[in-house]
């Protein structure tokens, strides 16, 4: 009687390309270069398929059994780095580099975080906000300062306080006060909604300047984000230039129309308002890797930014939608704002 003995093989790195080989039990293969789940790449178990990157790229994959659950790839042990899902693992590509400064330095000066809570008026439920105080803090001082979407997750994987002592230890930026602000429905809050800018300016901003010694001049108040949160700040500063002069969107979400469900490829609303309206006096940092759905649309918006002749900064990076591109970005945004 004949017996097939499956053998498992790991992926090939080859320059610019990666050859993946379906485990057992596979169907198809996903990734940032799938648009995840939206587009997965039929792959049944020992099949195999080439794929070409960008040089240096990082590239985050898994496997999807037949029911359509994700898995990690088992014979490859290099996790992809991302929060949300943990069956993600990593094909590095030759000449990838992550930022020098994204991990805390040992000799920098720390600074501190104070936690805040109050009763939410425009949404319901406890709001909460951290705020990063910086090292030498000095309360007799006013500081510039982000309102920070996503909060937590700047926070703790981002390390976006850690990133900027590094900075400040190497004397390449002025020191800010950091507010991570956590949603308690990203969806509803982010997605060019109205009543989003109504809580930052009659709820968050309130609660922070009566406390911190933060800016209020606009030229030093600004707005950071990724995804959803990206596009939630270059909304609301498009809104109220004369309030947040700042703006920092990694990988911005620049798909949607209000009042319409949030879908990848839809109309890209916000880029249409940035046309029609006379150059606003706001600065901003864009930032998207090249392996996301975003790319398209964050190059319109960049090349919209360089042909109103808007005081900006565009980058790519050869990863995707996760915690990877984004990390690596905090340094460049920080000088960009702060020096």
């Amino acid at each position: 009687m004949l017996r097939v003995i499956f053998v498992a093989m790991p992926i090939q790195i080859l320059k610019n390309q990666v050859i993946f080989t379906a485990p057992e039990n596979a169907n198809a293969l996903i990734g940032d270069f799938t648009d995840g789940l939206d587009k997965p790449i039929k792959l049944e178990a020992g099949n195999s398929v080439t794929l070409e990157f960008p040089k240096a790229a990082f590239v985050e994959y898994a496997f999807l059994d037949e029911t359509g659950t994700p898995f990690a790839d088992p014979d490859n042990d290099v996790w992809a780095e991302n929060p949300w899902y943990k069956y993600g693992r990593a094909a590095i590509l030759a000449g990838y580099e992550a930022h020098p400064l994204r991990e805390p330095m040992i000799e920098a000066a720390k600074g501190r975080t104070v936690s805040l809570n109050w009763a939410g008026k425009v949404f319901a439920g406890t709001r909460r906000a951290y705020i990063y105080l910086p090292p030498n803090f000095d309360e007799a001082r006013v500081y510039p300062v982000f309102y920070v979407q996503d909060g937590v997750a700047y926070r703790r994987t981002g390390k976006l306080g850690s990133v900027m002592e590094n900075l400040l230890h190497l004397n390449r930026i002025k020191p800010a006060i950091l507010v991570f602000l956590e949603p308690n429905d990203r969806t509803l809050e982010y997605h060019l909604n109205p009543q989003y800018l109504e809580f930052l300016l009659t709820e968050a901003l309130p609660e922070i300047e009566a406390k911190f010694p933060v800016s209020r001049d606009s030229a030093t108040r600004g707005l950071w984000g990724a995804s959803l949160g990206g596009m939630a700040s270059v909304y609301a500063a498009m809104q109220r230039p004369d309030v947040f002069g700042l703006v920092v969107a990694q990988s911005g979400a620049f798909q949607g129309v209000p009042g319409e469900e949030y879908k990848r490829g839809a109309g890209e609303w916000l880029l249409n308002q940035f046309q029609n309206l006379e150059q606003l006096p706001i600065r901003l940092s864009l930032e998207c890797g090249q392996l996301e759905w975003l790319l398209g649309a964050n190059r319109r918006f960049a090349a919209m930014l360089f042909d109103k002749s808007y005081k900006h900064r565009y980058l790519e990076r050869p990863s995707g939608h996760n915690w990877v591109t984004w990390r690596n970005g905090l340094a460049d945004s920080l000088e960009f704002m702060l020096s």
